[in-house]
């Protein structure tokens, strides 16, 4: 039979949010990312580009669903 043709057996399912390690990673990254777009709307903020308001809106888009995606992890 071939490789790609074999089921996959449900014992071989990894639940990564079971991990203490992956959670701990997902949540230092998720958070690492909020601070990087935090400071770009700080950035933004002292600008005066065309269309900064728009990234800016867009990035606390972003932020808001970050912050959901770790309170919804209990993380």
């Amino acid at each position: 039979m071939n490789r790609s043709n074999m089921p996959i057996a449900d014992a071989s399912r990894v639940e990564l949010g079971q991990y203490d390690s992956v959670r701990t990673h997902v949540r230092q990254q998720v958070c690492d990312e909020v601070r990087k777009l935090e400071r770009r709307i700080e950035t933004l903020k002292l600008t005066q580009a065309p269309h900064a308001e728009i990234i800016i809106s867009a990035y606390e888009r972003m932020i808001e669903r970050k912050r959901g995606f770790l309170q919804n992890w209990d993380m």
